[in-house]
Formats: C-alpha cells, sequence, structure tokens
C-alpha cells in the first residue's frame, strides 16, 4: 500500500532521501505522519528513523552540506535542516529497562524491534521515499485503516514502559478510533490498574495531552471512558465529564476552545493539576467569571468571545440548549462603552467614595440595557 501527499513529494524532502540513499543508507518516514496520510487526516510533524546511527546521520548529512541539530541525541535523535526544513531522524531502538517514566534504550539495524518498541499499532507504521507503506507487525494498516486502537503486544506490559500511555490511549481514542468498535476491554482493564502509576509522570506531561485530547472534535467519549477507568479522577480530581458531552453538542455552530471544555469539566484547582500557564488560567478565570453574568454583561466586561464560551460552558452545566436572541444580547454588550469617567465626578466624590459612585452608575448603565446617557447617569 502507498501514500501520497504534498509533503512526501517536496524537493526538501526528496534531497534528504538522495543523499542518505547515495551513502547505502534508507530513511524511512514513521508514526503519525504515515498513520495521517493513510486515513486521509491532515499531516504535521514529518519523523523519520534509520538503521544509522546518530554519529553516522551526522557524518552523512554534514558531508552534503546540511545543517545538523542534536535536538535529541541522548535518544538517538538529531535534526537534519534542508533548504531551511526540519527533518528529526531517530535510529531505530530497543528497550533495555525502563521504570514508567524513563526508557534506557539501545541502538538496533532491525525495523521490527523498533516498531515492537512503539505505543499502538497505528504508529507501528513506516513509509520509504516513494510513499510504500512498511508494516512491521502486520497489523499497522488493518488497525489504522478501520480506526482501531490497539497497543503493540500486551496493554499491561506497554503501559508499565510509561504509564504516560494511558493519557495517550485516550488522545489516540478521540482524534483517530471509530467509536463504533467501542473501547478495547483489555486495554482499558490494564489502563484501570495502572492508573495510580500517573502520579510518577510529571503535571507538565500530563498537562500537554489533557490539551491536546481536549482539542479533540468530540473528546467526550474518551472522557466518559476516562472516568469510568478511574484516570480522570486521578490527573484532575472532582472532574466530571458528562457536561463536555452537551457542550460539544453545542459547538455545533462556533469553533470548539479546549480550555471551554475545561472549565465545564470542572476539577480542584485545574492550574495546577495541568500546569496551565499564567494567561491560561486567567483566561479560565475570565471564563468562570463570565459564566455568572448575563450574555450581555458578559460581553461588555470581557468580550464577545469570552461572552459566548462563557455561555456555551453555562449552558452545558445545565443541560439546556442556548437561548433565543444570544446573538444580539451578546452584541449589544459588547457594543457598549460606559459613558462617564472618573473625571465626570471628581468634584462630587473623592477617594474610595468616587470608586463607589462609578460602580453604581455603571452597574444602573448595563441595567438599564446599556441605553442610559450619560445626562441621565450624572
Amino acid at each position: 500500500m502507498k501514500i501520497t501527499g504534498d509533503w512526501l513529494q517536496a524537493a526538501e524532502t526528496q534531497k534528504l532521501f538522495q543523499v542518505f540513499e547515495a551513502e547505502g543508507v534508507q530513511l524511512f518516514f514513521v508514526g503519525g505522519c504515515v498513520r495521517n496520510a493513510l486515513i486521509g487526516a491532515a499531516v504535521a510533524d514529518l519523523d523519520l528513523c534509520s538503521a544509522a546511527t546518530p554519529d553516522e546521520v551526522t557524518r552523512i548529512a554534514g558531508t552534503a552540506g546540511l545543517k545538523v541539530i542534536p535536538t535529541g541525541i541522548e535518544h538517538g535523535t538529531v535534526t537534519v535542516l534542508v533548504q531551511g526544513t526540519p527533518f528529526e531522524i531517530t535510529t531505530f531502538r530497543s528497550d533495555v529497562e525502563t521504570d514508567g517514566r524513563h526508557a534506557t534504550v539501545a541502538f538496533s539495524k532491525d525495523i521490527h524491534e523498533d516498531a515492537a518498541r512503539r505505543d499502538f499499532t497505528m504508529n507501528a507504521l513506516y513509509a520509504d521515499a516513494a510513499g510504500e507503506v512498511i508494516d512491521p507487525l502486520g497489523s499497522g494498516i488493518a488497525d489504522a485503516l478501520a480506526r482501531r486502537l490497539r497497543f503493540v503486544g500486551e496493554p499491561a506490559a506497554r503501559i508499565a514502559e510509561d504509564y504516560l500511555r494511558i493519557l495517550r490511549y485516550f488522545r489516540f481514542s478521540a482524534w483517530y478510533a471509530d467509536p463504533d468498535h467501542g473501547p478495547d476491554p483489555e486495554a482499558l482493564a490494564a489502563i484501570s490498574e495502572g492508573a495510580e502509576g500517573l502520579g510518577a509522570i510529571s503535571r507538565e506531561r500530563i498537562g500537554a495531552e489533557m490539551r491536546r485530547l481536549l482539542a479533540a472534535p468530540d473528546p467526550a467519549p474518551a472522557l466518559a471512558q476516562m472516568q469510568a477507568a478511574g484516570v480522570l479522577q486521578q490527573v484532575l480530581p472532582g472532574a466530571d465529564a458528562k457536561s463536555v458531552a452537551v457542550l460539544v453538542h453545542l459547538e455545533a455552530q462556533s469553533a470548539p476552545e479546549w480550555l471551554t471544555r475545561l472549565v465545564v469539566l470542572g476539577g480542584e484547582d485545574p492550574g495546577s493539576a495541568l500546569r496551565l500557564s499564567r494567561a491560561e488560567v486567567k483566561a479560565a478565570e475570565a471564563l468562570t467569571g463570565a459564566m455568572g453574568l448575563t450574555p450581555a454583561e458578559a460581553a461588555y466586561r470581557y468580550g464577545a468571545g469570552v461572552a459566548r464560551q462563557a455561555q456555551l460552558g453555562l449552558q452545558a452545566v445545565m443541560g439546556q440548549p442556548l437561548p433565543e436572541g444570544l446573538e444580539a444580547q451578546i452584541a449589544a454588550g459588547a457594543e457598549a462603552v460606559f459613558p462617564i469617567r472618573a473625571a465626570d465626578l471628581a468634584d462630587r466624590f473623592q477617594g474610595p467614595a468616587l470608586g463607589q459612585a462609578l460602580r453604581e452608575r455603571e452597574a444602573r448603565f448595563i441595567a438599564s440595557g446599556f441605553r442610559l446617557s450619560r445626562e441621565e447617569l450624572l
């Protein structure tokens, strides 16, 4: 079976393969780019692998005048720049020792050994310069085309090697699995038994996986499975997945936002649990604050975008459809401008009294539907 794509036929790609083939070294695309091309999904990252060691890759690329960056040399990865386009090339590997977080690896010359250490069968796929797909395990192509998510080998063994694979399972389920297949019972049993192992994984890595899961077109089924398996409670105590399904339904005519889904998911201190950035925490707080206001006031105080997302989140939590006239209310609030300033009241009020007088007048302005004039407020 062959795959195609502009990225595969690109001049930079073909030049890279030609440079290595001239030295008798074969490169292969691997993982996500092959999987996505096979199922017709967008291709983003271009990862390659080879039997060549990092030193050999560096020598061959350097001889051809290509810049080499040792981005992950301890893991066998170097980045080769071809006319400004980066290509990560990783040497075939086999696991020597794992502890649930990190693996000690040995370089390998065998593509089958490399495939056997990967997480899911649909990720253990390779392709040559012509787009011919290689399936060392014999089941990756069929699983990818059927959108059937399966661990390579025994699920419990794969999870024990790296407990982050638990979250990767749900992320890949949300993005690539066909829900008609249903979850793999053996995988879910192993995940449930190994869920406490996530306690050894850094919050940064967990947060990165959760962001990507929540950004999926419909993360609700995967989140429900996470909750049933005890994983959601492990990574985000107090979270409840049920309202996210309602939110996804309400999002039908708007662009989904992963942060809105996180706010609806709830949980105790997601900022710390998932190591959100300060900007993300601030945005989540704005959404939460806006959910306690009318759509018009939320738009007035936070802007139309936040007001819209807040209303989606609020209705999802309440399990209700969006109200009629929502966009008109949001537009009215977003366009409103409070017509007075502190200077207009400075002759009558000073200090805290001035601030109180402004707040009282602003509350009247909002309550009037933003209709009171400057003169009326003064």
